[in-house]
């Protein structure tokens, strides 16, 4: 019989817990639900929600209650060491993912999915890399729609060449921080860039030089524009248009997305050289972080990697910095990996 493992929640907040109440009657509530993790959590078959934990116990408690779990604890290190987990999910704030992490994978964790952004310095991504890939942790990264099918899709019929060679990827995903928001958007750019390693970044975020502290931001920048060039020549650009739509161009076509994960068009070029439609196969909407989690559980069984390994988590994370550090030198190229590990994104209440 199959094994079911047994997880334990970090966080009791909106992401852990509690997101589901503000989509399920809004529209389009089919793209997300179930949402939260814990949510998630309780609707994957081979998952089990044995404990939470919240540093507000009355939080944890009633999260407790809402989702059947055994315990509620207020220190998670306490609920590691006592309750043989195999996966834990971590919703808290950036601030303390690092250490929450790190803290997991030398404890013995199998399987972590921790909600974005990532981490809020780029040498808390090189900890976290160090504690988790030498330990084999199957790991998974909260930007959800990596793991939806209508995005697994249409990665596919990328790489099968239906619009022939990618040349650039176009992310409508409208001014946000960055951190908050524009983490998923770096995803995308870098999934539907194959997830290639990138070259070099330039981009342009809202910040002054009194923001800064030494290498510390301590405001979460709003991103007005993105230009990242990817090792496999594919150009990726975030626009300030709104619609979290991303359009694929390659040499034979363009594939768009559509309304946030609802659908997408495919163009192909005639013989012209024109772009005209032509029929896309049937989307299929779904969620994604229950797919994430059904993705460690498969990662486990089979000793295999996950669709958003940490690899490809700090790949994208530090896509964020190397916007915001080109921002910094004056809209500069900043080549990648940063030079400047000291780099951080940490507002007070990150």
């Amino acid at each position: 019989m199959p094994t079911t493992y047994r997880v334990g929640l970090i966080g009791c907040g909106r992401m852990g817990a509690t997101i589901d109440d503000e989509v399920k009657s809004g529209p389009n509530a089919q793209l997300f639900l179930p949402y939260s993790h814990a949510a998630a959590i309780v609707a994957c078959e081979r998952m089990e929600l044995v404990a939470v934990c919240d540093p507000i116990a009355e939080k944890a408690e009633r999260i407790r209650d809402r989702y059947g779990a055994q315990r509620a604890y207020a220190d998670y290190r306490e609920m590691i060491e006592r309750e043989n987990l195999d996966v834990v999910s971590i919703a808290t704030r950036p601030g303390p993912h690092a250490e929450q992490v790190i803290f997991a994978a030398e404890a013995g964790i199998k399987g972590i999915y921790c909600e974005k952004s990532l981490c809020n310095a780029v040498y808390e991504m090189d900890a976290m890399l160090q504690a988790c890939i030498p330990r084999g942790v199957k790991f998974n990264y909260g930007t959800q729609r990596r793991y939806a099918a209508l995005y697994r899709d249409a990665r596919a019929m990328i790489e099968r060449g239906d619009i022939g060679e990618v040349q650039a990827v176009v992310a409508n995903c409208g001014i946000s921080v960055a951190q908050w928001g524009h983490t998923h958007a770096a995803d995308m750019m870098l999934f539907f860039a194959l997830d290639s390693e990138a070259e070099f970044a330039q981009g342009t975020v809202q910040a002054e030089a009194a923001d800064w502290e030494g290498d510390r931001l301590t405001i979460d920048p709003r991103i007005s524009n993105g230009y990242v060039k990817f090792k496999n020549e594919i150009h990726a650009y975030l626009v300030g248009t709104p619609g979290w739509e991303f359009e694929i161009s390659g040499t034979e076509g363009q594939l768009r997305t559509l309304s946030n994960g609802m659908g997408y068009s495919l163009r192909k070029k005639d013989e012209h050289g024109e772009l005209r439609p032509v029929a896309a196969p049937e989307a299929v909407i779904e969620s994604g972080t229950l797919r994430g989690m059904e993705d460690i559980v498969r990662a486990i069984d089979e000793d295999g990697d996950t669709q958003g390994n940490l690899t490809l988590a700090c790949r994208s994370q530090e896509l964020i910095f190397a916007i915001v550090e080109s921002h910094r030198q004056g809209g500069a190229r900043v080549s990648l990996p940063l030079e400047n590990r000291a780099l951080s994104i940490a507002p007070e209440h990150y």
